[in-house]
Parts: C-alpha cells; sequence; structure tokens
C-alpha cells in the first residue's frame, strides 16, 4: 500500500531503461502517506478503514458520471444523447465506434474509473484478511471476527464481480499475497470464479458458530440502508449480487446459456424479499449522478424508440421500423400509444402530456414532492424541449422519470437525499425466470414475469407456457419486436416478454443493466464492445506495448457484438 514508493520506483525503472543506466535503488518513505502496518496497526483502524469501504466500491460505480455507465447505456439504447460528456457521443453512433484504448484517448478517464476504484477495493479488503490471518491477531471476539472477514470477502466479490462484468480481464488479488504483488492478468471468466469464491467465503464467515460481542448486524454506517443487515438480511445480499454477477458476465449467447441457470435460481430465490435501497447523500454519498444527471431535459437524456418503441401499438413504431436505420427520426419523434400503463396514456402528444407530467401535484398524478411514486415511468416530455442535433433515430418524446420524486425532493424534501433501489426484487424475479426458461420451465417463468406484466403494466397474463407462442393482446400485444428480414414487427414470445419486463423494471436502478443483458442475449448493436480492455496505463506498467495495450491477449480491439436477435 506504498503507493508512492512503488510509484518512484516504477518512474526510476523507467528511467533506467530509456537511459540506460543501472537500475536503481531508491525508496523513499512519505510519512504523511502510511503503508499497511501504520494503517492496520489496531482493531479500531481495520474496522474503521473495512466499514468506509463499501461507499468506496460504490464511488466507483455510481458516484461520478465519469466511467464506462454512459457508454454502456448509449450502446445498448438504455440512453440516448449526442453529448461529449463522459463519451456517450463517441459511442453513440451506429455503426459503433471500438472501445479505443490507445495511449491519451479522449474516453481514458471514464475507462479507468471502475477498473482502479475496484482494484483499490479488491488490494484493501484481501489486505485486511491477510493482517487478521496472523497468528493471534483478534478484532475481539469471534463474532466480531467472523463479521469483518464475512463483510472484507463481500467487498473483494463485489469489486473483483464488476470488474469481470466490465473488462476482458484484470488482475486478482487475493489474501496472503504481497502488498506490492499487482497480481497477473486473468480473462474475465476466472476473475468472475474469484468472485463467485469470495461471496461463498463472504457466506460461509457469516454462518460460523461464534461467541463474543460485536457480531451482527452490520454497522449501519458500513451500507446506508433502510435494512438492518443481521445475519440472515447480510446474506441475501450477498446471494443477491451473486445472482446478478453469474448471470451477466457472459459475453455471447452462447455463454449466457453455459451459466449455472441452477445456482442462479437458488440464489435469486434466496434474495432480496422487496427492493434493496441505499440511503443516498448528495455530501457524504452513497449517490447516483447517472440517474440524478439523466432527468435533465435535452440531449444529456432521452429514450430512442429501438426499445421502448417495442410497447408501441398504433404502427408508429412498425413504420419506424420499416425505414433504413439513416432515415429513422428524419421528420421527428413518434407518438407512442401503448396499454403499458408505466408510459403516459392517450392516442395524442398533448393527450399523454396531459396524462403525466412529473411537475403535476401528487393529486393529479405527478410526483414532484419528497417520497412521491411516479404515476408512470416515462413521460412524454414538454413540446419545444426536444430539439437536438444528433442522429435522426436517437429522436424521441419520451423521457425516463420513474425517480423523479428522489431527483427533485429526495425523502424528505432535500434533492436525492434519500433511499434509492439500487436493486430492485423485480431484478431477483426475472433472473429466476430466465434461469426457468433456459430450463424450459416455461410455466414456472411466466408466473414470475406476471407479477410484474400485470401488476405494474396492467398488460394481459402470460397463459401459454412454452417458448414459441406469441404474447396475448392481437394486435394490441406488448411486446412487438422486429423480426426477418428485420424491417417487420412481430409479437413476442415469453422470452421477448421477460427481456421487455426486464428493460423496462429495471432502466436506471443499476450500473450497465441494459447492456449487460443485451451482450447476453445477443441484442447489442453489430460492433458494439463487448467489454473495455484493461486501461492503457495499467498495461503499460506491465510491460505491454503497441497492439498489446488493446487486450490481454495483445493486437486486436476487444470484441465486438455480431448481428444480433432484431437486426440491427
Amino acid at each position: 500500500m506504498r503507493h508512492m514508493t512503488r510509484s518512484i520506483l516504477v518512474r526510476c525503472a523507467a528511467l533506467s531503461a530509456v537511459l540506460g543506466i543501472a537500475a536503481c535503488d531508491l525508496e523513499v518513505t512519505n510519512p504523511n502517506q502510511p503503508g499497511t502496518a501504520e494503517v492496520l496497526a489496531s482493531p479500531t483502524d481495520i474496522e474503521s478503514l473495512l466499514g468506509n469501504y463499501y461507499k468506496r466500491w460504490h464511488d466507483g460505480i455510481y458516484r461520478t458520471t465519469g466511467n464506462v455507465w454512459g457508454m454502456a447505456a448509449v450502446q445498448s439504447f438504455e440512453n440516448y444523447s449526442s453529448l461529449s460528456n463522459n463519451c456517450q457521443g463517441q459511442r453513440v453512433g451506429l455503426p459503433r465506434a471500438a472501445n479505443d484504448n490507445t495511449v491519451g484517448n479522449s474516453c481514458e478517464g471514464e475507462q479507468k474509473r471502475v477498473y482502479f476504484i475496484e482494484s483499490e477495493v479488491t488490494r484493501v479488503a484481501s489486505t485486511i484478511l491477510t493482517r487478521m490471518a496472523a497468528d493471534g491477531f483478534t478484532l475481539g471476539s469471534t463474532a466480531q471476527d467472523a463479521r469483518a472477514r464475512a463483510f472484507a470477502e463481500f467487498l473483494r466479490g463485489l469489486s473483483l464481480g464488476y470488474l469481470a462484468l466490465m473488462y476482458d480481464s484484470a488482475a486478482v488479488v487475493s489474501p496472503g499475497m504481497s502488498s506490492v504483488d499487482p497480481g497477473t492478468l486473468s480473462g474475465y471468466g476466472a476473475v468472475m470464479d474469484s468472485a463467485m469464491v469470495a461471496l461463498q467465503a463472504s457466506i460461509d464467515y457469516a454462518n460460523l458458530a461464534v461467541t463474543g460481542a460485536y457480531g451482527f448486524p452490520l454497522p449501519p454506517s458500513w451500507i446506508a440502508s433502510t435494512t438492518s443487515f443481521t445475519k440472515d438480511e447480510f446474506i441475501r445480499l450477498v446471494r443477491s449480487y451473486r445472482a446478478r454477477l453469474r448471470a451477466n458476465v457472459a459475453r455471447t449467447p452462447a455463454e449466457r446459456t453455459a451459466v449455472d441457470w441452477t445456482a442462479v435460481i437458488a440464489d435469486a430465490q434466496a434474495g432480496f424479499t422487496t427492493d434493496h435501497d441505499n440511503i443516498t447523500s448528495s455530501t457524504v454519498g452513497p449517490f447516483n449522478s447517472w440517474v440524478n444527471q439523466w432527468y435533465s431535459y435535452g440531449t444529456w437524456h432521452q429514450m430512442t424508440p429501438f426499445v421502448i418503441g417495442m410497447a408501441d401499438v398504433s404502427g408508429s413504431y412498425a413504420a419506424w421500423i420499416a425505414q433504413p436505420v439513416s432515415d429513422r427520426g428524419s421528420s421527428g419523434g413518434f407518438t407512442m400509444v401503448t396499454p403499458d400503463l408505466r408510459f403516459p396514456q392517450g392516442a395524442t402528444r398533448p393527450a399523454q402530456q396531459a396524462d403525466f407530467q412529473v411537475d403535476f401535484s401528487p393529486a393529479n398524478g405527478g410526483c414532484d414532492a419528497a417520497a412521491t411514486k411516479c404515476k408512470r415511468y416515462f413521460a412524454n416530455r414538454p413540446t419545444g424541449n426536444d430539439d437536438f442535433s444528433g442522429f435522426g433515430w436517437g429522436w424521441s418524446n419520451y423521457n425516463h422519470v420513474r425517480f423523479s420524486s428522489w431527483r427533485r425532493k429526495g425523502d424528505a424534501g432535500s434533492a436525492t437525499d434519500g433511499k434509492f433501489p439500487f436493486f430492485t426484487k423485480a431484478e431477483l424475479d426475472l433472473l429466476a425466470a430466465e434461469g426457468h426458461v433456459q430450463r424450459s420451465n416455461f410455466a414456472a417463468a411466466g408466473a414470475l414475469i406476471n407479477k410484474t406484466r400485470v401488476a405494474n403494466g396492467g398488460l394481459p397474463a402470460l397463459t401459454a407456457f412454452d417458448a414459441t407462442t406469441p404474447v396475448p393482446g392481437g394486435a394490441d400485444c406488448v411486446p412487438k419486436v422486429p423480426v426477418a428480414p428485420f424491417n417487420v414487427i412481430a409479437c413476442g414470445n415469453l422470452m421477448e416478454a421477460l427481456k421487455y419486463e426486464k428493460r423496462i423494471e429495471t432502466a436506471y436502478t443499476h450500473f450497465a443493466g441494459w447492456f449487460l443483458d443485451s451482450r447476453g442475449w445477443g441484442d447489442l448493436p453489430q460492433g458494439t464492445g463487448l467489454h473495455w480492455a484493461p486501461p492503457y496505463q495499467d498495461l503499460q506498467s506491465r510491460g505491454r506495448i503497441g497492439p498489446e495495450i488493446y487486450s490481454t491477449g495483445g493486437g486486436t480491439n476487444p470484441g465486438s457484438a455480431p448481428k444480433g436477435t432484431y437486426g440491427w
């Protein structure tokens, strides 16, 4: 952990290589940057550091707009923006641009944040576990020790898991390793395997038979939530994240099929029983910068019709799909008409605006007050606020506004302060549903899909439980999806109903949600990068040069998506 010492040594070695002189032997100790022994000198020090690192994990994923979420969102049509903010504009085009990792590329700041912060979390959690493994070391009781070890392994599992989700490779740092050992780069599959081992170790530590004070529940400051994390609730937390990570690491439909769906189903069923929230704070965190930012009208956020258009029953989406991509939206956005109650209702744009706007009072169906559930998840944006520069196919009259109350007033009147759902129960149900589809247990899948399809969407329940029957509704079926030759649409089947529900119910609730699902389902537009390479700075420090900085294998950019399910 002596970062200044290591950086001086790295620079010295590089200088030696350039000048052709003997290697330096220089170590300078900075008294203002203590090393491992000083930081972890006492049980109080260890718990203080450990208790801050869930928030640090959160900071890498949610705290700022400056990471890969913006790119992932526009690449999967969860968002549309033509702005260059956070590299959305650089990645939004069709055909897709590669996830460039060249030295000095304009997106390097966004591309490295998750990698470096989650690697830091892995390192700190592993170092704490190493310190606790010393002979005779205890925090005070076996209960307190087990709680700390369970939490540290949970942090290792989360951080390694997200490295595996977003990057083609990463270094696996484990307890017992030297604090200056950078670890060997491993492919995303091996990194996820290590995450799974860590999460199981977390559960095992939580289940130990222990005695003494300061065991579970977790101190409230470790995870700011309305949930008290007793042992059982903590295990639900671990198993929920394990279900998400295990399912979403897949880069292709073949890899998604090969997921251990029995394990995903078991974890999902043993996970949260309601939405999991964090209590956000605009000043001290944890926070959710992307949801905060996406509630701005204009070019920062709107919903391109590619996916949400599947809810339309008016024929407008069908006409839009019938055009070449370059012609779509050339005459402006279109008004969707849908029986899905999560969208504004009415046959015209004025009618939909009258049906629901976020600045209406709650009595009129709006959600402008604190802790108020929005009547709809989407709003037809105010006329005159939809002019933008960019690709015509990005033009839309619709914004996602489900969490507008949190954005405007939080829980008690303070904007963006209060509980926010970072993991919905619907996501767990639909992870289990996908597992049932993969195992051809269509009736079990249908029952889970119907939970949100009927209660939240007001759509007719699925009653045909197989892989081919179109969803009910006839001409008014939802979803309608592009089918070969991909300039026409047709009613989707049970799996398409699942995918539709997953997208609508998880939009803007978690990091890169649509991207991760669409990648595994084979729904990303052709040429979309399947992941990002480790930041070139890390690869260079490992001796990679030239084309090798594109990925661990070297020579080419990280893989990209072929033409997929919907023909785009």
